[in-house]
């Protein structure tokens, strides 16, 4: 009975496995690109950084004092 409630007879329907092996390969897709893209944000971060060490900002620089 409570196979009938789900809809599990006759086994498996293979359009929804179908579909629940397209998502899995889409969620792992994005991933992915999840992945690359936080690896060019690090990249991007770091070359910011140096960057930012290397240039002295001439209007807001203090005076040195000796």
């Amino acid at each position: 009975m409570a196979k009938a409630l789900l809809g599990y007879v006759g086994g498996p329907d293979p359009r929804l496995l179908a579909e629940m092996r397209r998502l899995q390969q889409r969620v792992q897709d994005l991933e992915s690109e999840l992945i690359r893209m936080q690896a060019q944000n690090d990249a991007l971060t770091v070359a910011s950084h140096e960057e930012s060490l290397l240039s002295i900002d001439v209007a807001h620089a203090e005076p040195v004092l000796a």
